[in-house]
């Protein structure tokens, strides 16, 4: 139930009693939920409020990526996420200063041209964005690719070099974490991504196993039960994990949260819709 479906069921007991009254009363409802949301604050309470005060959540994640084309196949068709809306061939001063501001001072700084720290030229058109979104449960990705203006939309040549070191224990890499079905076999889960993702033609697509591997060859013959880390020391009792490589060599995460781990993110959650209202 949202905040109009209140409206209405408000609106509805008003128009049994005073039928006449009911448009005054809609148009005060209406008033009223546009200078009051949910949260109960205004909007000049919430303008004041802490800055967790006024968020409503994490929106996307985004992903550069060196072929957009795969990367948005592995998003849809193997993992099912749904495409929001794709927009493109993104340039200009307004867009560069917005992106890349950031990096052109420091170039700036150390007095050198920003194409060699690997900073497109949007601004003049030399290079261009593209960005797709795909919506997942919880959260959407927004899959990004700069690109050459001579080449292709959705192509699989970007501007920039992929990155060699993608260890997730450097600083500033990050991963996607997607979140399992409680009922769902994780391991063969993770079986089945790997097969389909082969199938199409990823082979980047490998999952690390909990057990000690030294080739890819031991990786592959290792028993499907040594997909899964189980974590059974408190505080993260019921925690499942399985780290795996995407198409584009970003780090993703695939979980459970069981248990004694799942009542605490609930708790978590509960406490800020509180904090919140």
């Amino acid at each position: 139930m949202n905040g109009n479906d209140l409206d209405r069921r408000d609106i509805l007991r008003a128009a049994g009693a005073a039928a006449l009254a009911a448009p005054a009363i809609a148009a005060l409802s209406t008033e009223a939920q546009a200078a009051k949301p949910a949260s109960g604050m205004s909007a000049a309470q919430r303008n004041s409020a802490p800055l967790g005060a006024r968020l409503q959540g994490i929106q996307h994640f985004g992903l550069t990526v060196q072929n957009m084309e795969r990367a948005f196949e592995f998003y849809t068709q193997v993992l099912g996420g749904t495409e929001v809306f794709r927009h493109g061939d993104f340039q200009g001063d307004q867009v560069q200063n917005t992106l890349l501001a950031d990096q052109e001072i420091i170039a700036t700084e150390l007095g050198v041209n920003p194409r060699t720290m690997g900073v497109p030229d949007l601004r003049g058109g030399a290079q261009r964005l593209d960005v797709r979104f795909v919506q997942f449960d919880n959260v959407v990705v927004e899959l990004l690719q700069y690109r050459d203006a001579d080449q292709p939309m959705g192509g699989p040549r970007a501007f920039a070099e992929p990155v060699e070191h993608m260890s997730p224990a450097y600083p500033r890499m990050m991963h996607i974490c997607f979140y399992v079905g409680d009922d769902v076999d994780f391991n063969k889960f993770i079986t089945d991504l790997e097969a389909e993702s082969a199938r199409r033609g990823m082979t980047q697509v490998r999952a690390n196993r909990s057990i000690r591997v030294t080739t890819e060859q031991e990786r592959k013959a290792a028993p499907q039960d040594a997909n899964t880390t189980k974590v059974t020391e408190e505080p993260s009792t019921g925690w499942e994990l399985i780290y795996c490589k995407g198409p584009e060599g970003e780090q993703l995460e695939f979980v459970k949260a069981l248990g004694p781990v799942k009542k605490r993110f609930a708790d978590a959650l509960a406490a800020r819709k509180r904090a919140a209202s």
